[in-house]
């Protein structure tokens, strides 16, 4: 069974999934793709090519601390107006809306909107079309945000608060028009009524992910039917259709998979850092990538030390 087929299928009852994906490959990665990093040791949103060693980043957005503090998320998306965006979260409690192309990448003058929903906010995502934010706080609500001008995100404003326990991850899924959260015990699709300020997630669907929290959603890139999602015991896959959950790696502190259209991966297991003198068990000083047989490849890291909180493949499709 391919390890595409695999993931498409609910896991066997009896079967060990990790061992079944993980297989006895040992190769070396065969795709080059850039990885976008959530680094806290210096509060960065980093770039780095997954095929040469990391040391000077592609590029980098350097925000300061204070609300800033703590980089939790980041997602990259293409707007009609600024072109590539990226979307950050910070666990201190701001989250906002960076201009990509902007020349200053350090503090925050490229910001072109933010807001501060607190709470530990660790997810962001931007719904097409009508420009509005979603953003999820650990504290447990989900924020949406409705602009008045679709192409000026400045005119964003809170439209909608929904209580959400454990809210860590969003993902919006643009084959069904639906925004996915996660967090305690479930993942939830929703409906997006309205336009503007009038914006509002409705109709939402749980899904069962048992008794865990739920911390990242991110696109599989070599199979548009599922979300990969990371729980505190394990990596799945759900499927969007069908809503099966099937167990891609069952490993626990994960802090976000992502999957190349290659079929390789990485992701962010928490062991902790002591960087800062202290023990910072939500971090890793390494990325772990993971070869298209799923077995463990090589990892990335840096020379003046770590903490990486998320990598995300630096894509701006939502797929």
């Amino acid at each position: 069974m391919t390890r595409r087929a695999l993931l498409k299928s609910a896991v066997v009852a009896g079967a060990t999934p990790a061992a079944l994906w993980l297989g006895q490959s040992g190769a070396q990665a065969s795709a080059t793709y850039d990885v976008a990093v959530c680094e806290q040791y210096h509060n960065q949103i980093q770039i780095y090519s997954s095929s040469a060693a990391w040391s000077t980043p592609k590029w980098m957005w350097s925000p300061g601390g204070g609300g800033w503090s703590n980089l939790s998320d980041v997602k990259f998306r293409n707007t009609a107006s600024f072109g590539e965006v990226a979307l950050v979260a910070a666990s201190g409690g701001n989250v906002g809306m960076v201009n990509k192309a902007a020349s200053g990448t350090q503090g925050t003058g490229s910001l072109l909107w933010e807001a501060t929903p607190g709470s530990n906010p660790h997810a962001i995502e931007r719904i097409p079309n009508i420009g509005a934010i979603v953003t999820a706080s650990s504290g447990g609500y989900l924020h949406v945000y409705g602009p008045t001008a679709v192409s000026d995100p400045s005119t964003l404003a809170l439209v909608q608060t929904i209580n959400y326990a454990g809210a860590h991850g969003l993902w919006w899924d643009d084959i069904h028009s639906r925004l996915w959260a996660i967090g305690q015990n479930r993942a939830t699709s929703y409906a997006v009524s309205g336009t503007y300020r009038s914006t509002r997630l409705v109709s939402g669907v749980d899904v069962s992910i048992g008794s865990h929290l739920g911390h990242s959603l991110d696109a599989s890139y070599s199979n548009s039917s599922i979300l990969l999602a990371s729980h505190s015991s394990a990596v799945v896959a759900i499927n969007k259709t069908t809503h099966a959950v099937s167990t891609v790696h069952a490993n626990s502190s994960v802090k976000s998979f992502s999957q190349h259209t290659s079929g390789e991966s990485f992701w962010v297991q928490a062991t902790g850092s002591t960087y800062h003198g202290d023990t910072r068990n939500w971090v890793n000083p390494h990325v772990q990538f993971f070869d298209a047989g799923g077995a463990k490849s090589f990892t990335r890291g840096l020379s003046y030390g770590a903490e990486f909180y998320k990598a995300r493949l630096h894509s701006v499709n939502f797929h």
